[in-house]
């Protein structure tokens, strides 16, 4: 019964499949080059919406991918299991038996050879008596040799399946990774229907604005005036709402690190510590490196580095928000999270709007910028 239940799970894998492999990669490559025309295409909000349609299809392809796959290997467990199951009984009749039978083999082969004379009524009879013993020699040889191909044959089906499990919980961290892309993705394409309220005219003005702070940043580093040097700890402004409307949609602090100006993961200079993420909804840690956080504690993250449900605005980035929002209900004051010097200036951003910008140059090509401040 245990084997046509395994004959059938095998069978299940090979008929009971909706699209071939074949089919789904060739769909992935199809996706995989629409989203690069899609790339070269005028921003637009139709682009937008159809550059997320083909990422979330393919992400669901990737996931279609991996659980087909974490499905052929439980079927190829499973039936390894009931393989070595059946080893396993096989190796213990054979163990019982070479048990049983060398020592028997062993006493006959310690008689004396010419026992076998006295034993004997005729010479007929002798050599039955030496070819029957060469054919037990034989069938014990044999034996042992069954035993220990019985033996290899039995680990190698227990390497391949542990092989096949630890392959089956990679796919299994790899899916999970997926399903939280797809998660991401499809939050992201809410947020951009409902904030340009699926119209043209507000996403442009929307990419403008982002358009237009990055512009500011810019003609800081250009013209900002020289506050002095700064040491870790000391506060070095408020946190504010300033850029407001055009580049601000409410208070908080924006905080980047640039590296050869290049934008970096703040995480790797903040130490690790656990702040409320408002992207998960829960307390998530962050950081790796050794600066202090500028704002205190309890700190809430509003948006995070790289991807997120609002970097779509960031088209000069790529899509990648370039720093960490964040807000604190303990404090607005913000302190400097390692020694340099400090920066301050005053930009137009947005038409009318004036957003103040500081920042520190910790050297090495290291920068860190506070926007929105009061």
């Amino acid at each position: 019964m245990k084997r046509l239940f395994i004959i059938g799970i095998v069978l299940l894998a090979f008929f009971v499949t909706p699209v071939s492999a074949q089919d789904i990669n060739e769909t992935i490559e199809g996706l995989k080059g629409k989203i690069t025309e899609l790339q070269k295409q005028e921003d637009s909000l139709a682009k937008q919406i159809s550059l997320l349609d083909s990422q979330i299809k393919l992400t669901q392809l990737r996931i279609s991918n991996i659980q087909a796959a974490i499905n052929k290997l439980s079927s190829e467990i499973t039936q390894l299991a009931g393989e070595i199951e059946r080893l396993e009984e096989l190796l213990t009749r054979r163990s019982e038996l070479v048990l049983h039978r060398i020592p028997e083999s062993y006493k006959r082969k310690v008689v004396p050879q010419f026992a076998a004379v006295f034993l004997s009524q005729n010479f007929s009879e002798l050599l039955s008596r030496v070819k029957y013993m060469e054919v037990v020699q034989k069938q014990d040889a044999q034996l042992l040799f069954q035993l220990k191909a019985t033996q290899n044959n039995f680990s190698e089906r227990k390497n391949l399946r542990e092989e096949k499990r630890i392959e089956q919980e990679v796919l299994q961290r790899d899916l999970e990774a997926e399903n939280r892309e797809l998660a991401r993705q499809k939050s992201e394409k809410q947020t951009l229907l409902a904030q340009t309220r699926n119209d043209e005219v507000v996403y442009q003005r929307l990419l403008a604005a982002a358009l237009a702070e990055r512009q500011a940043l810019e003609r800081a580093l250009v013209d900002a005036v020289a506050v002095g040097p700064i040491k870790k700890g000391e506060p070095i402004a408020l946190v504010g709402n300033t850029g407001y409307p055009g580049c601000s949609t409410g208070s908080h602090l924006h905080f980047e690190v640039r590296k050869n100006n290049a934008w970096v993961d703040p995480g790797s200079y903040l130490s690790s510590k656990s702040v409320y993420d408002e992207q998960t909804n829960s307390d998530a840690n962050f950081g790796s490196g050794s600066w202090d956080w500028p704002l205190s504690d309890p700190i809430r993250m509003t948006q995070r580095f790289g991807k997120t449900p609002y970097s779509w605005r960031y088209a000069y980035s790529g899509g990648i928000h370039t720093g960490f929002d964040m807000t604190s209900n303990a404090s607005s004051v913000i302190k400097a999270p390692a020694d340099g010097t400090l920066y301050a200036s005053s930009q137009p951003c947005g038409g009318s709007s004036i957003i103040k910008i500081k920042y520190i140059d910790h050297g090495d090509s290291t920068l860190s910028f506070y926007l929105h401040v009061q």
